[in-house]
């Protein structure tokens, strides 16, 4: 009952930092975490595949009580992903509108806007800035044209020059503001995804297999007593088709031993699942809806415009699993709860950081912490069905926490029985 060694593969999002940005976040908030619980976390350096793909790394945490060793796994497509971002800005920029004017022709806008509002925005965000961006630059180029034709210019050198300099003001536009608008990383993020879900992008395909085939591996050979595959963001689709290839490389990859649970955080599952050609991933989803040896737990925020809030991701997507349907758990999270009062205004309204806070450290004590499911000794899924005791072990004086371990364990019997029938 009480986890000892839990092995965490963590699936990132559209994020082209990669390793060495994710663990210095890592290690930082590892750091807040230690603080916030009164307990000692030690994380070891990273260790890079030969290929180059998997960078693992191990944390010892030790309580009043109860220590864990975590391996953490972090599964790279930064490559890939910077990759996009070197195109010239003129073919992403043109790349990205004919992708925008799809997504609203073929209804899968439509279908964003339909199922939550705010990310139906935060899709076309990037847009209105781009269009902003070129009022602007039309402007300049405008302002040129009259001048030259005012000192006599013939008009077709004038129109010339002012959509030369059009071009010109635009890219050098779009190119000293990414720091704040981050424009052009969003519309390559909906490129990649667009092409994705249109088995447009081999080389991501390719990779999920050997992904897929390292979870399969893992599974018969860890001493580990949970498997956690970790996907946020964008990970969330990506680590969904890693374990749902993994279990058909191996339809008994949940029964080898240790426990195996997906949880997705921050999701956007349908910016793949939405679109017409999307059709192996609904099967994908069907098969891990399904699964009984896999727990799938899905955490939402309303608060987080990145991801789909109050969305049940099979039914959502039109599948009917039918009466054997398991999976997923939907779990609301509300980061008021985990965050100080003082600083909860401010935090709102930084997007990307509300986004973030799935996987970094809680500034208040909750059920959901990230790093409690990372090293804490609470199994996952009896963390999300008995939250109440979940935190009593992690806050709670000695009473409490053998009274909360045994709330858990008629848990976990329970749902054993359940499984079992």
């Amino acid at each position: 009952m009480r986890v000892q060694h839990r092995h965490v593969v963590y699936v990132q999002g559209y994020d082209p930092r990669g390793l060495a940005q994710y663990y210095r976040m890592f290690r930082t908030e590892l750091r807040k975490f230690g603080q916030l619980y009164q307990l000692t976390a030690i994380v070891g350096r990273p260790q890079v595949a030969v290929d180059g793909e998997i960078a693992s790394w191990t944390i010892e945490t030790r309580a009043g009580d109860w220590q864990t060793r975590t391996t953490y796994d972090f599964l790279r497509w930064e490559d890939l992903m910077q990759r996009d971002l070197a195109a010239p800005i003129w073919r992403t920029v043109l790349h990205a509108v004919w992708v925008y004017w799809r997504l609203g022709f073929e209804g899968t806008l439509a279908r964003f806007w339909q199922a939550t509002w705010r990310f139906a925005i935060f899709v076309s965000y990037s847009y209105i800035l781009l269009l902003l961006e070129a009022l602007v630059s039309l402007g300049v180029a405008w302002s040129l044209e009259r001048g030259l034709a005012a000192l006599g210019v013939p008009d077709a050198l004038g129109i010339a020059a002012a959509a030369a300099v059009f071009v010109a003001a635009l890219g050098a536009m779009l190119k000293y503001t990414e720091s704040l608008t981050y424009v052009l990383y969003l519309l390559s993020d909906i490129i990649w995804t667009y092409e994705f879900a249109h088995g447009r992008r081999p080389e991501w395909d390719t990779r999920i297999d050997r992904f897929a085939r390292y979870l399969a591996e893992i599974a018969r050979s860890s001493d580990a007593g949970e498997i956690v595959v970790v996907g946020h963001s964008s990970g969330s689709f990506l680590g969904a088709e890693i374990v749902a290839r993994a279990l058909k490389l191996d339809p008994e990859l949940g029964r080898h031993g240790p426990r195996i649970v997906f949880l997705t955080v921050g999701a956007n599952l349908p910016i793949a699942g939405f679109h017409a050609a999307s059709q192996d991933f609904h099967d994908h989803l069907r098969l891990l809806a399904i699964e009984p040896s896999i727990d799938w737990i899905d955490c939402q925020a309303r608060k987080d415009v990145m991801n789909f809030h109050l969305f049940d991701p099979i039914a959502s997507h039109g599948i009917d699993a039918g009466a054997a349907r398991r999976n997923p758990t939907v779990v609301l999270i509300r980061f008021r709860d985990i965050i100080k009062p003082e600083h909860y205004n401010l935090f709102r309204w930084k997007f990307f950081r509300v986004h973030f806070q799935f996987v970094m450290a809680n500034e208040r004590p909750h059920a959901y912490d990230f790093f409690m499911i990372v090293c804490g000794p609470v199994p996952l899924r009896e963390r999300m069905a008995r939250p109440e005791a979940a935190l009593a072990i992690a806050t709670g004086d000695a009473a409490a926490r053998e009274c909360a371990w045994k709330m858990l364990e008629t848990t976990a019997a329970d749902g054993a029985d359940a499984a079992a029938d």
